[in-house]
């Protein structure tokens, strides 16, 4: 069984090394350029960051939607209080 284990681990890790896709960012020039558009009054910088600020928000709005299912499902709603009737005496 741990055998089997591993070798789904090593076959897992094998493809994600496989799979390796080069990631392109934005260079020093492109940023100097939107900065200079952005003072001059370019639109195309106002997509930029409204882009910016909707792929910011999207992983809170997924965590927030988790959470608010996770509370419906998980909410106990009939908890039967077993309280004393007599005062308590703290000291």
């Amino acid at each position: 069984m741990k055998k089997l284990k591993f070798l789904y681990l090593l076959l897992a890790f094998g493809l994600l090394v496989i799979s390796v896709a080069p990631a392109n960012a934005q260079c020093a020039m492109c940023s100097a350029n939107v900065e200079t558009n952005a003072k001059s009054g370019d639109n195309k910088t106002k997509g930029l960051n409204n882009g910016i600020m909707y792929l910011l928000a999207a992983p809170y709005l997924v965590v927030a939607a988790a959470g608010y299912i996770w509370y419906k499902k998980y909410r106990r709603k009939d908890v039967d209080m077993n309280i004393r009737p007599q005062k308590l005496n703290l000291n």
